[in-house]
């Protein structure tokens, strides 16, 4: 209010009188003299939710790179195929038996393959669902919608059946999706249900990893060790989150993986370069303080945890909103404590 409006004195009116108006704040000023302009405040529980970014950036135009692929991967399984009958023939030119023996053993693998492909393509379609769980879930925090909400909820329960550690959990969220909760607070509500002995694992599990690292490359004399034992370690954490949180990849889909959090980690920042935690401890020299190689252990150790961080939040089918993300901070506090104790 400036100093020409003048000041108006308190008084009491009815919301049916026809001389209130209920407006908004764009249109206030447009109403004939003496009317009374009332301009409604935003609920809290309307205002905009923070939601996580895209877990992977979206992708555009053709992929060609996929195209290429598929074709090398035919024209592969075609020479092998061709290979193989070739082989099969030659054995029966020689031995009917050997020829026999042939056969069934290209039977017995080309049925393998089958089983092995089928896997693989099962554990594709279950790390896409979880990723459009993720997505609707955070859809459903901005929108409010109920009807979604329990489509997510019930997709969620299904995905977590086979989760014996869940059995309370699910019956307990179960109990709760005929009654009158708002979709976002269905959210949430299933997420403190289902997320939270789940989140606590998935702790405990980047925690060990981290220890390992930290371990084995303060100690190992050479470092192509540390290179490869850390790229496994990284690969068996991220499968056992992946499982953690009902995904089920194979190599196909830990190859997925991998790049999902590798993208996440460029789009949340980098690996260790945008972590106020890590800085500190080069700039205030507490690695320094250390020996040289357990310095590079903690170091190591820290990366780990913060690839650890990246796949929890690739891997997990709601993103964070009722339940603490964890922080770098934590697992380095446990890290650090654990080289305490060893020295």
């Amino acid at each position: 209010m400036n100093e020409t409006t003048p000041q108006r004195r308190p008084a009491t009116f009815k919301l049916d009188d026809p001389g209130v108006v209920v407006m908004d704040a764009d249109d206030i000023g447009h109403l004939a003299r003496g009317t009374v302009q009332i301009m409604p405040e935003v609920e809290p529980a309307q205002l905009p939710v923070p939601v996580d970014p895209p877990l992977v950036p979206a992708r555009r135009g053709f992929r060609w790179g996929t195209l290429f692929w598929t074709a090398v991967a035919g024209l592969v399984v075609l020479g092998t195929g061709l290979g193989v009958i070739n082989l099969v023939e030659d054995l029966f030119a020689r031995n009917e038996g050997l020829g026999i023996l042939g056969l069934g053993l290209a039977v017995i693998a080309a049925f393998a393959l089958l089983v092995v492909t089928a896997r693989e393509f099962a554990g594709l379609a279950r790390l896409a669902t979880i990723e459009k769980l993720h997505l609707r879930a955070a859809e459903v925090l901005i929108s409010d919608d109920r009807a979604a909400s329990r489509t997510v909820v019930a997709d969620l329960i299904k995905l977590a059946h086979q989760t014996p550690q869940l059995a309370r959990a699910r019956s307990a969220l179960q109990s709760h999706t005929e009654d009158i909760i708002d979709g976002a607070d269905m959210i949430r509500l299933a997420e403190r249900e289902l997320m939270a002995p789940l989140d606590e694992e998935a702790r405990r599990l980047v925690s060990s990893a981290a220890q390992r690292v930290s371990v084995v490359t303060a100690v190992s004399p050479r470092a192509m060790i540390d290179v490869l034992f850390v790229f496994v370690a990284s690969l068996r954490m991220i499968r056992q989150l992946a499982r953690l949180y009902g995904g089920r990849p194979g190599a196909l889909g830990m190859i997925r993986l991998m790049r999902h959090v590798i993208a996440h980690l460029a789009i949340t920042g980098g690996i260790a370069a945008s972590d106020s935690l890590i800085q500190q401890m080069l700039g205030h020299g507490i690695a320094a303080k250390l020996s040289q190689r357990l310095g590079e252990g903690v170091l190591n150790g820290l990366l780990t945890a913060r690839l650890g961080l990246a796949a929890i939040d690739v891997t997990r089918p709601l993103p964070f909103t009722a339940l603490p993300r964890p922080a770098l901070a934590d697992l380095a506090k446990d890290l650090l404590r654990k080289r305490e104790d060893e020295e």
